[in-house]
């Protein structure tokens, strides 16, 4: 599907909501469908995929092709950097030989626990 029959699919899934043929609900899933359709067709023959989880990034759908890179894409809208745990637990661990009579860790890695699912 190119972008301008996208957008018509929109547009008459709006007029049918407007005119009382379609509901609220009725109305979202097919401009769901339009875009997941459009999104699919315009990167490829990567997958859908919904982030499972924690804040900020739970429920955030993207395209991609595959899990690691999913979660990637996700991270980055999120405007969270995927290094970022492994560059705390390397903090905590090298703090942790520094100050072995210290019982308190490291916390706010920044990067939330979540998963991903193909849709």
């Amino acid at each position: 599907m190119d972008r301008i029959s996208a957008i018509r699919n929109v547009e008459d899934a709006l007029r049918a909501f407007e005119s009382g043929d379609a509901d609220l609900g009725d109305t979202e899933r097919r401009v769901a469908a339009v875009l997941r359709t459009y999104a699919t067709e315009f990167d490829g023959e990567d997958d859908v995929f919904r982030a499972i989880g924690e804040e900020p990034v739970d429920g955030q759908v993207v395209v991609a092709p595959s899990a690691p890179a999913a979660r990637e894409r996700v991270l980055a809208l999120s405007g969270l950097d995927p290094n970022a745990r492994a560059e705390s637990s390397d903090r905590e661990k090298s703090e942790s030989r520094n100050n072995s009579d210290d019982l308190t860790t490291v916390e706010g890695d920044g990067v939330p626990e979540f998963d991903v699912e193909r849709v």
